[in-house]
């Protein structure tokens, strides 16, 4: 799908838009710009196999330099700014990527742009630490030099080859990263399982802001949208553009339905638990169906459940539906899911091949083969659609005065959590001293900074005295619903 992407938006209605809004660009010029960005990549002298590393806000531009990545046969290493410099750091120095390409907002790091890294969530390490840059769209003081335009009619096609396509960071530590690498054949057989879910036309409008929804979409010839931030906002686009499929996250669904968004055509929300309640509300507001889809970073999409078998399900756990056509689900002696199929991830970077995906989830399959959730196993706390993993920040949390952190999950309602530091002083230690020594480490945790930072003797349990997650989440629960965890 990838590989005649670029070939169809040039073919088949070429005037036609491709993206709308703001930012929005036609079916040939997102072709040509795809095209101008592979013949740069190649003048810079990248070549088959190589890492590029991507620091570049959702939208045509970072499209077009996906396409151009897949064209030349690089392999792209996806940069979230906001995780932090520490992990970021970290992930490159892991991905060694050939080059970095980034755009202002990515850069936003000092001077001019703090007020812009704040708003946004921004936290890149100085442009020295990164290695080669360059930037790609606005370029604004104090950036990268710029990408140099080329006509790109010489960069050769390396659609067809296998190999590597993608790496999408996870999990880990600063000091040991995990990554998952999906490979090229995986990540066409994830976008064309997402094409048979979801069935857009050439003349629909599709709403959503992933990879993953928005390459199926453009490749059938439809047109889409990305979602506005705003509730307010992402409302008032619904009512303008009643597009025939909506892809957002829970808490973009809630906060739409609370803003009075009503809906056209089929919905469809995942990244976080999606409750039948919520599946209801859509369909409440006009959605023709709504569906809970269940996918994993390794491996997406995995299941999907309709708002009506979700409600008529009366047993325990949480029913997400059955595997989607090609994957297969089994589970366990420990009772985790595995998952398996065409659109699995390869591997984790640095690590041997899967043979399963070990989902973290605890579940069972019912008489007719669907998947039914008990909850999770893994470490991992959701909260608004955003995986954190505390073992990337936990170690940052010890300042001197600091005798134990964890950063636990405390359920928010709906399938989401509050994400709340539990710190356990030194004895003697003086709290309003802690609270300004982890100022500087809870400013850049980016986007996994806590809700909550609550004192307290963390509980242990076991002959090891290890630290008890789930008991620090039921202390922190009761902290904060006192008042007494201060963000």
């Amino acid at each position: 799908m990838l590989g005649g992407l670029e070939t169809a938006l040039r073919r088949s209605h070429p005037d036609r838009p491709a993206v709308l809004g703001r930012r929005g660009i036609r079916r040939g010029d997102l072709a040509d710009l795809a095209t101008m960005y592979a013949g740069a990549l190649h003048h810079r002298g990248l070549t088959a196999g190589d890492t590029l590393g991507v620091a570049v806000r959702p939208g045509p531009r970072a499209l077009a330099i996906m396409l151009a990545a897949y064209r030349l046969g690089l392999r792209v290493a996806v940069l979230d700014p906001s995780a932090g410099p520490d992990v970021l750091t970290a992930r490159l120095a892991l991905a060694q990527p050939a080059l970095v390409v980034a755009d202002a907002a990515a850069q936003a790091v000092a001077g001019w742009a703090q007020r812009l890294a704040g708003r946004a969530g921004l936290a890149l390490p100085s442009l020295d630490r990164l290695g080669p840059v360059v930037t790609v769209g606005r370029r604004l003081p104090g950036c990268a030099p710029a990408l140099e335009s080329r006509a790109g009619g010489a960069a050769p096609d390396r659609s067809d080859m296998d190999g590597d396509a993608v790496i999408v960071f996870t999990s880990g530590t600063t000091s040991r990263p995990r990554a998952v690498v999906h490979t090229r054949a995986s990540v066409s057989a994830g976008m064309a399982a997402v094409a048979r879910l979801v069935g857009p036309r050439p003349d629909d409008v599709v709403l959503g802001g992933t990879f993953f929804v928005l390459v199926p979409a453009l490749a059938s010839g439809a047109t889409v949208a990305q979602p506005a931030r705003s509730s307010r906002k992402l409302a008032a686009q619904l009512g303008r553009l009643r597009p025939q499929h909506t892809y957002l996250t829970p808490p973009q669904l809630r906060a739409a339905l609370d803003a009075g968004a009503r809906f056209t055509g089929s919905v469809y929300s995942g990244s976080a638990p999606v409750s039948a309640a919520l599946l209801d509300r859509a369909r409440a507001a006009g959605a023709t169906a709504a569906y809970g889809v269940y996918a994993l970073t390794e491996l997406f999409p995995a299941a999907a459940v309709e708002a009506a078998e979700k409600a008529a399900f009366d047993g325990d756990g949480d029913l997400i539906g059955a595997p989607l056509p090609g994957v297969s689900a089994s589970v366990d002696d420990t009772g985790q899911l595995l998952l398996s199929g065409p659109s699995a991830a390869h591997r984790y970077l640095g690590e041997e091949p899967l043979r399963n995906v070990a989902t973290g989830d605890v579940a069972h399959l019912d008489a007719h083969g669907r998947i039914v959730l008990g909850g999770r196993c893994k470490d991992m706390i959701l909260r608004r659609a955003e995986n954190i993993y505390p073992g990337l920040y936990e170690p940052a949390l010890h300042v001197p005065g600091v005798n134990l952190a964890l950063l636990v999950g405390v359920p928010a309602g709906d399938g989401d959590e509050k994400l709340v530091a539990v710190v356990e002083p030194q004895p003697g230690a003086d709290e309003r001293a802690l609270r300004a020594a982890l100022a500087a480490p809870l400013a850049r945790m980016g986007a996994a900074r806590p809700d909550a930072v609550v004192f307290a003797p963390v509980p242990v349990a076991g002959r090891s005295r290890k630290p008890d997650r789930a008991a620090a989440s039921a202390l922190a629960a009761r902290l904060t619903a006192a008042g007494d965890g201060r963000g």
